[in-house]
């Protein structure tokens, strides 16, 4: 979800698209929030392992 959001933070620079740019920080700010969960050993989405 991060790498997702980072290219379309680089897409909406280049193209000068403003709802790429923020959609993609939307999906930077999620994708921080779910690994900071995950590596603090919290389940998410209903998963304690990612297996």
């Amino acid at each position: 979800m991060i790498i997702l959001g980072l290219v379309l933070l680089i897409i909406g620079l280049v193209a000068g698209i403003g709802i790429l740019w923020t959609i993609g920080i939307i999906l930077i700010g999620i994708g921080v929030v779910l690994w900071v969960l995950g590596a603090l050993g919290h389940a998410v989405g209903g998963r304690r392992h990612y297996w």
